[in-house]
């Protein structure tokens, strides 16, 4: 065992953080989608 794997920065589950930044992703780009949807409603 290295010393990295003794001293962990963090030990919370890798699955939980990548589904925050999943989430937070997908949030940004559906919020960028639904504002050029309403743009080009408002534009037609």
């Amino acid at each position: 065992m290295n010393e990295f794997e003794k001293s962990v920065q963090s030990k919370r589950n890798d699955a939980v953080d990548s589904g925050v930044g999943f989430a937070a992703s997908f949030g940004f780009f559906a919020v960028i989608f639904i504002i050029a949807t309403v743009i080009s409603l408002i534009g037609s």
